[in-house]
């Protein structure tokens, strides 16, 4: 059995048992996966995979046992190589983070310039997706870090730390009705069409419970994962928009006119994921400290080894986050 195999094998079971995705994915020939999946079922003398004709169809109930371990294998193997990196040089590596557009366009830009400058030799690796994709990423392993709002606690294997709560805002053109009142309620703001985020993305489940409480139904006309996206359709007149209060930038925005709405909106929690087990260089510390302050080492590592999320929550249960 070899480290290669058990890559293999994970490989295809993240690419939904498609081989040529798989060794895509890993930039190696289909055949050769194909081959090596074989060795290794023959050196264990079990299936892995059921087949129908040269096609995989659905993993076995030993199969599924076997990735998992396979998973935890190749966790250790690269802690491992973290820890090497790290004693034979710990300016330098790689951070591979995804997140979603509201926080890499406005959150992040700050933090990453101020670790690029302390850390010049780190390469840092950024992906944007769905709140879903992107904790799906972190607890692959195929990420370091997942920062998002939504979606992350489907994940088990996810220890997810709090940084920062924020609010939304209403943005309308400035001849809008809206931008008349003196403060918006739920019920003037249900009365127009609305564009905002996809069901999902970034804190839209605390908007649409807003929406039932009041009992009033969100005319929802126009969805994006994109803030400016989104800020671009509000200009064309198409309806008003719900954004993140961070995503309005007066100096690029000042178009359109934004209205305060955290009277009216639950605020949401943005938090940061990394898979429980990962070993963490000193520059990821680094990196969680610039984005969240109380998120220092000792907090940190409390968190690591906790053993259930329920104990990182209340490691952080009077801790008074920052709210934008």
């Amino acid at each position: 059995m070899k480290l290669q195999q058990l890559r293999y094998l994970v490989a295809i079971a993240r690419c939904d048992l498609n081989i040529s995705a798989a060794a895509e994915s890993l930039y190696t020939s289909q055949p050769g996966v194909s081959k090596q999946l074989k060795l290794l079922e023959e050196e264990l003398g079990v299936l892995i995979f059921h087949r129908s004709g040269k096609n995989l169809t659905h993993i076995t109930p030993v199969g599924r046992q076997i990735i998992l371990r396979a998973e935890r294998i190749l966790q250790e193997s690269a802690n491992i190589r973290a820890l090497a990196d790290e004693f034979t040089d710990d300016q330098k590596g790689t951070l591979s983070i995804a997140t979603t557009h509201t926080q890499a366009r406005y959150a992040l830009p700050q933090v990453v310039r101020e670790f690029r400058r302390i850390y010049s030799d780190v390469v840092l690796h950024m992906h944007q997706g769905s709140p879903q994709q992107i904790a799906e990423l972190a607890a692959s392993g195929q990420v370091d870090f997942a920062i998002a709002t939504e979606a992350m606690e489907l994940f088990e294997d996810l220890v997810m730390l709090p940084c920062y709560r924020w609010n939304r805002c209403v943005i309308v053109r400035p001849t809008h009705p809206l931008a008349r009142l003196e403060r918006l309620d739920v019920e003037s703001v249900a009365s127009y069409p609305i564009v905002t985020y996809v069901f999902g993305f970034t804190g839209r489940s605390q908007l649409d419970e807003a929406f039932r409480a009041a009992g009033q139904t969100a005319h929802v006309v126009f969805t994006a994962t994109d803030a400016d996206v989104i800020k671009t359709y509000v200009r064309l007149g198409l309806g008003i928009g719900i954004v993140a209060r961070m995503a309005y930038d007066p100096n690029h925005d000042n178009d359109l006119v934004q209205l305060d709405a955290s009277h009216l909106f639950a605020p949401s929690v943005t938090k940061i994921g990394f898979r429980r087990g990962m070993y963490l260089r000193g520059y990821m510390y680094e990196f969680m400290r610039l984005f969240a302050p109380h998120l220092d080492l000792r907090r940190v590592d409390q968190a690591a080894h906790s053993e259930s999320q329920g104990a990182v929550d209340a490691l952080f249960k009077d801790v008074d986050l920052p709210i934008y």
